[in-house]
């Protein structure tokens, strides 16, 4: 089992890493926040012409072929520097489910629109605040035409299509529809992050395309696979912010010592250090997992997932306690990271849910192991 990455992967972290502190993304980010933009479009199309949304994508559609490491990687990067583009609904969901389930039609049709950005993603499964289940889903297809509503769908103004979790009488299917289709219809939902946006789509009788009969499991694959990869982005939020509190509790003096000299400063970074140094491992172990194609994914994804969750909550906040009562406002930038941190614990699912997840699949390998 090898939990590290190679040296062209970090190269291209490294790479990630300078592109995003030239373009100053935390100052695109309070942009953002501060107009009625949904995303950084020039910044995106950088991304786009970096070729990271063709990553995954095999070479005969148009993409690169690499694997869901070098994914990693970016993921890291994007979630340290706060990056307000719509990355991760569209590469990390949307593709990837053509990738794995679509038809030759389909993966011709869009796949190389989506490597060179002329076709965005992005998925709606959520239709109340009750965690996503085969049972609850209403949203119904017919002649394949989609109607019903979901709730929380990420990037819907940057995306082209959208992946619908639907029911077709009792079989739960992903089909792909064309937002620009007649009967689709688009509300702006509020939440704590402004450069990150939600919008609930209300579908009346729109025609789709199907991706999978099979589709909720590979709804659940798929959530897998993102869950790791949204775990690397809060391990880069958590990251940079530890970095930001050892930063200020360095430079900011009082009483005549460095804040960071107190034992209550040290304990927080401490802790934090701690959080980031486990979430950083169990991130790994996720993608081992994910990039094997192991049957441990669904434990290795659980684990990731709460520990990153965890780690970006407590980085964020104690961060915001490090720098006292500069922490709460507008101008430093701690805020940005917390309300990130608060929209990306629940994106995907919330923790509660995720904890759930992994108690059962340690229970099932604990029963797999008691059994050979």
């Amino acid at each position: 089992m090898n939990l590290d990455f190679s040296d062209d992967q970090k190269f291209l972290q490294e790479e990630a890493n300078k592109f995003f502190t030239k373009e100053d993304t935390l100052k695109r980010t309070r942009a953002i926040m501060e107009s009625d933009e949904p995303y950084d479009n020039e910044l995106w199309s950088k991304v786009i012409e970096l070729g990271w949304t063709a990553i995954r994508i095999p070479e005969e559609y148009g993409g690169l072929g690499l694997s869901h490491l070098e994914l990693c990687v970016i993921a890291e990067e994007i979630g340290k520097s706060l990056a307000p583009i719509p990355f991760s609904s569209s590469v990390y969901m949307y593709t990837e489910a053509l990738i794995e389930s679509g038809n030759e039609a389909l993966k011709n049709s869009l796949l190389p629109s989506l490597a060179d950005g002329s076709a965005v993603g992005t998925f709606a499964a959520a239709e109340s605040l009750a965690p996503v289940s085969s049972e609850n889903i209403q949203t119904v297809v017919t002649n394949n035409a989609v109607s019903g509503t979901k709730i929380a769908v990420p990037d819907v103004e940057a995306a082209t299509h959208v992946m619908v979790l639907s029911k077709n009488g009792n079989n739960v299917e992903l089909r792909s529809v064309a937002l620009d289709a007649s009967g689709v219809s688009v509300t702006l939902q509020a939440n704590i992050d402004p450069s990150k946006s939600f919008y609930q789509i209300d579908f009346n009788d729109v025609e789709s395309e199907l991706i999978s009969e099979d589709g909720w499991s590979r709804w659940e694959h798929l959530l897998d696979q993102a869950a790791v990869l949204v775990a690397f982005e809060q391990v880069g939020g958590a990251q940079a912010s530890l970095d930001m509190a050892k930063a200020y509790a360095m430079e900011r003096y009082a009483f005549g010592r460095a804040i960071g000299s107190y034992q209550a400063i040290k304990h927080k970074l401490a802790d934090m250090y701690i959080s980031l140094t486990l979430a950083k491992s169990n991130c790994y172990y996720g993608a081992w997992a994910l990039s094997s194609g192991s049957s441990e994914l669904g434990l290795a994804a659980a684990t990731a997932r709460v520990a990153a969750t965890k780690a970006f909550q407590l980085c964020s906040k104690e961060n915001i306690q490090t720098h006292g009562g500069n922490g709460f406002t507008w101008e430093y930038d701690c805020h940005l990271f917390y309300k990130r941190s608060k929209v990306l614990s629940l994106n995907l699912g919330s923790e509660a849910a995720w904890k759930e997840k992994l108690v059962t699949n340690l229970d099932k390998s604990n029963s797999i192991g008691s059994n050979q």
